[in-house]
């Protein structure tokens, strides 16, 4: 198995696309798709940066992944099953954010509540394939309830989305509508049941100026330095820390664009009678 990863530097995001070297297959997880918040322009750079590299190499791509519903970028799904092909994916805890979302925003005339905009919804267990290469769905809530990660046994690699980050940053907040302190906790108490050599694959990384951005660790690393959770520590504790955490901190700039449009896998929905496609901003919804 290879991994490739691309960082986006202007939302910290890290894509990975899994290749499967011996059928030339492939897999996306946690696409990108540049948006501007302030001038409301949408560009395709991160994207097609993906795409080049998958045509390069003469890579057929079979899946495009979602870790969850992101709430600070938005994904490249649509764009990107439109010129690469393969079957978009999530876990089935996306009914539960749809559940909460979709009446807030009023859209339901293009955003289905039931998931069918989704090729597969997944569920703890299933797996699916790119070439000779098994992911097995790991249900993994927390930061969201539709968090999934995604974990091939053969090669200790596991693709664990908003739920874990480096060794210095700990953990994923957990306070968006449907997010539990308690439920992550034991979501990283279930990683840490894996072996010490597994790869971690994140999604984000926030290092310090100068530093290098941190897309990989081991199982290892966290357990013997994660600054808010390891093995040992007790439950409560985490909880208590981790939800005062989360009080200080701010909305995610793009939270509403993010979640309104990545419950349509990227797609800004449908047009007005001018043409134009807008972002509802709710006022005093949260």
């Amino acid at each position: 198995m290879l991994v490739k990863t691309f960082h986006d530097n202007a939302t910290a995001t890290f894509t990975h696309v899994v290749v499967d070297e011996s059928t030339n297959k492939c897999a996306v997880i946690d696409s990108v798709l540049d948006y501007d918040h302030f001038s409301g322009s949408v560009k395709t750079d991160s994207a097609d940066a993906v795409i080049a590299y998958i045509k390069e190499h003469d890579l057929t791509n079979e899946w495009i992944l979602e870790s969850h519903i992101h709430a600070d970028h938005i994904t490249a799904s649509s764009y990107l099953k439109t010129h690469i092909g393969g079957q978009t994916a999530m876990g089935k805890g996306i009914k539960e954010v749809l559940a909460i979302w979709v009446p807030m925003f009023s859209n339901q005339e293009d955003t289905p509540i039931t998931g069918e905009q989704f090729d597969q919804l997944l569920d703890e267990g299933d797996t699916i394939t790119i070439g000779n290469i098994t992911l097995t769905t790991w249900l993994t809530p927390g930061h969201t309830p539709a968090c999934a990660s995604y974990y091939c046994a053969e090669n200790q690699a596991i693709f664990v989305g908003d739920t874990m980050f480096a060794p210095h940053l700990g953990t994923a907040r957990c306070d968006f509508p449907g997010g539990s302190a308690a439920d992550l906790f034991k979501t990283v108490q279930r990683f840490y049941t894996l072996p010490d050599e597994t790869q971690v694959y994140l999604c984000h990384d926030y290092p310090d100026d100068g530093e290098a951005a941190i897309s990989v660790v081991s199982i290892a690393d966290e357990k013997a330095h994660n600054i808010q959770i390891k093995p040992d520590t007790v439950f409560a504790e985490y909880v208590k820390k981790r939800e005062a955490r989360d009080a200080t901190l701010a909305v995610p700039k793009l939270l509403f664009p993010s979640i309104q449009t990545n419950m349509r896998l990227g797609d800004f929905g449908v047009k007005s009678e001018n043409g134009l496609q807008y972002i509802k901003i709710p006022v005093n919804a949260l």
